[in-house]
């Protein structure tokens, strides 16, 4: 087994702030499933681990998709009949709606308004609306820049473009000892929204960074793609390579103050599951545990039937349940390092026990070993109890996973004191078939 505190030596907190760093480098660029502002996020990532950037064409085929038109933009905005700009995308991305088609007209308040959209509820946020796959063309603005609008003739335009182009995405594998692969996917299409997904996207460069630092037992997929299209392109090109994915994680919403959540894969007990459970479970506060459902971000999509990998999604605040979710208050200030920093520590946490995690033989089964003259004997607590714990359930049919499960014992401990006694000779690792 490699020992990952060598090759991790970096805290929560350090990495926390790394993270909020680098969001904050991403957080004005103007992201979407296809562009420039996508490739120009991939290649600010590549400067920091060794990221292969695919471009599929648009117009492929992928399972029962197709590639979308590449959308770029330039410029947008509304002239009011005052002259000025009431409406500005230099002001904010997030005042276009995402893949609107290029428009350059004059047309009254009225029919303008089909075509705007505000949060009633929040009239200072701005909300973040798409229309990917019907051609369309929309803005965004404040409920009370809405109300102040005066009758009268206004000035549109759109300055984009979508034609053919291809979708970018980002993909690094950093290869372990075994060709047994843990993928950690997480969406990078959306533009200025800082916990759905720059934070995702942080923590996944961060963590990468990190991994790529020292030995692995397991392989690890990193993904950096666009919602929804990236997954199901990525799996259409790649049904060889997912036959290798024993667990994964999908990363999004990790930078606010809510307690971590983790959903289930389809799969329900896979080791991931079980990881992930254990460590939310073992937290202060403990996190919460969703049951699988095919609603939701990309997991949904690696855990179709007709791939169903263990792959599960954590986050904090789950998506939709706070009100700052696709709007302008998804900002820098709605993160913190602090936050960022506890998700990447049990991000860690989950990986170490599918890194560790080993089945033991005791070789002194029949009756308790005397520890105290092998010198692992001290005075009673839990390092003893790790020990008993493991010498008892060690029979080449218990993991590391299972004991920590059954014990409620921390899997850190656990994972110590099979150390201990295998180098006593007290244990040895069982065979993997």
């Amino acid at each position: 087994m490699s020992d990952p505190a060598a090759s991790r030596a970096i805290s929560g907190e350090s990495a926390g702030r790394d993270i909020l760093g680098l969001m904050t480098e991403l957080f004005p660029i103007c992201r979407s499933i296809t562009g420039a502002g996508l490739r120009e996020t991939l290649n600010i990532l590549k400067r920091r681990i060794p990221l292969e950037i695919r471009e599929v064409p648009s117009g492929t085929r992928v399972l029962d998709w197709t590639v979308p038109k590449e959308w770029n933009i330039r410029d947008a905005y509304i002239r009011g009949p005052g002259g000025g700009k009431v409406v500005d995308f230099a002001r904010s991305n997030l005042h276009v709606v995402s893949y609107s088609v290029p428009v350059r007209a004059t047309i009254p308040l009225a029919e303008l308004k089909a075509h705007l959209f505000t949060l009633p509820d929040h009239p200072d946020w701005v909300p973040y609306r798409t229309s990917y796959y019907r051609e369309d063309w929309g803005f965004c603005l404040s409920h009370r820049d809405f109300a102040a609008l005066e009758d009268g003739d206004y000035e549109v335009v759109i300055d984009s473009t979508l034609e053919d182009g291809s979708l970018a995405y980002g993909e690094l594998c950093l290869e372990g000892r075994a060709k047994d692969e843990v993928l950690i996917s997480t969406h990078a299409c959306h533009p200025s929204l800082a916990n759905d997904n720059l934070s995702g996207v942080g923590l996944a460069a961060v963590l990468a960074e990190v991994l790529a630092g020292g030995p692995r037992e397991l392989t690890y997929r990193f993904l950096f793609i666009p919602g929804t299209i990236g997954a199901i392109t990525w799996l259409a090109l790649n049904e060889d390579k997912a036959r290798n994915i024993k667990a994964g994680l999908v990363l999004t919403g990790l930078g606010d103050r809510g307690r971590l959540t983790y959903k289930r894969s389809r799969q329900g007990r896979a080791a991931v599951d079980r990881a992930a459970c254990l460590v939310l479970g073992q937290s202060s506060p403990p996190g919460r545990v969703l049951e699988f459902s095919p609603y939701g971000y990309d997991e949904r999509q690696f855990c179709s039937p007709g791939f169903d990998l263990p792959v599960g999604r954590l986050s904090r605040t789950p998506y939709g349940d706070y009100p700052e979710y696709h709007t302008s208050a998804d900002d820098l200030e709605f993160v913190s390092a602090e936050a960022l920093g506890d998700s990447f520590e049990k991000t860690r946490r989950i990986l170490d026990i599918l890194e560790q995690d080993g089945t033991f033989v005791n070789l002194s089964p029949k009756g308790e070993p005397q520890l105290g003259r092998r010198g692992l004997y001290a005075s009673p607590g839990p390092e003893e109890m790790a020990l008993l714990w493991v010498l008892n359930m060690s029979d080449g049919r218990h993991s590391l996973l299972d004991i920590a499960e059954r014990s409620g014992l921390g899997f850190e401990s656990l994972r110590k004191a099979a150390d201990r006694l295998t180098g006593a000779k007290l244990l040895k690792p069982e065979k993997s078939s």
